[in-house]
């Protein structure tokens, strides 16, 4: 009976150690996710309120923690409406690192590379270079959102549809200062373009750089709360950017670009 008791609590230690693990992962995941953001602040101040209410708890503070205990209970609905976009996010990055996401090594096993062609996606890949050598060129100012999946959200209200294949001289057009479309994103989903004039979500990060325009803060925006690439050329200094998962790179070589689009586009199929 005494080996068995003793082999359960083996059992429990060690759970209790994955469970310590997979807390300090969680909390990992969700510095890096609010690091920058003002959300960060709010994420702070319920920790604060959370080690309040273990302390008065401890303390044996009756009406302290009958009034944290409820203000805690209300506001794990709260905490769903504020951190509903870091939410979005935060499970996109755990769906990233699953077995079965699309650069797993399931996924490269059951998938492999000699049975897919990549020639659509090179195709795509050198029209958008193409385009952005010239507007930068040019200093035409541009923002272009790249997405993998149709399932990408933004303000149809406002934005012009249209639906054709992707084209250099079709982007050159768009973003043509005289052109009514040049303000706002294009959206390219796959091998086409759906819309054009796409009012994007504006990023709050107090960290990126004061000098950065609308442009490149809609870019890191969309790229917060969804799987995109956000490419900027910059009218006033005719450079390059990027975002990705809420991170803005600027001044990118056209050649690192094409790295970059190769690594969305077909890489991330790979």
């Amino acid at each position: 009976m005494k080996e068995v008791i003793q082999l359960y609590g083996y059992e429990f230690r060690w759970l209790n150690i994955v469970d310590l693990l997979i807390v300090i992962f969680l909390i990992i995941q969700l510095y890096r996710l609010l690091k920058g953001s003002l959300a960060f602040n709010i994420f702070v101040g319920l920790l604060m309120v959370y080690a309040a209410y273990f302390l008065v708890k401890a303390l044996k503070m009756p009406i302290l923690s009958n009034i944290l205990q409820n203000f805690i209970n209300v506001g794990i609905i709260a905490i769903i409406i504020i951190f509903q976009p870091e939410i979005r996010k935060f499970l996109l990055v755990l769906g990233k690192k699953t077995p079965l996401s699309k650069d797993s090594f399931l996924t490269k096993l059951f998938l492999p590379d000699k049975f897919k062609s990549y020639k659509d996606e090179e195709n795509i890949i050198n029209e958008i270079i193409t385009a952005v050598s010239r507007m930068q060129s040019s200093s035409t100012g541009a923002l272009i959102v790249i997405s993998t999946t149709y399932r990408v959200k933004f303000d149809t209200a406002s934005s012009i549809p249209i639906d054709a294949n992707v084209s250099a001289k079709l982007i050159e057009s768009i973003f043509q200062k005289n052109s009514p479309l040049h303000d706002g994103a294009l959206i390219i989903v796959g091998s086409k373009m759906l819309a054009a004039k796409v009012i994007l979500p504006v990023s709050e990060n107090p960290d990126l750089p004061t000098r950065i325009g609308l442009r490149h803060r809609s870019a890191v925006g969309i790229t917060e709360h969804s799987d995109n690439l956000a490419i900027i050329v910059s009218e006033e200094r005719g450079s390059v950017s990027y975002a990705q998962d809420g991170n803005l790179v600027q001044d990118v070589s056209l050649e690192d670009l094409k790295v970059k689009l190769y690594e969305v586009l077909i890489d991330g199929y790979a």
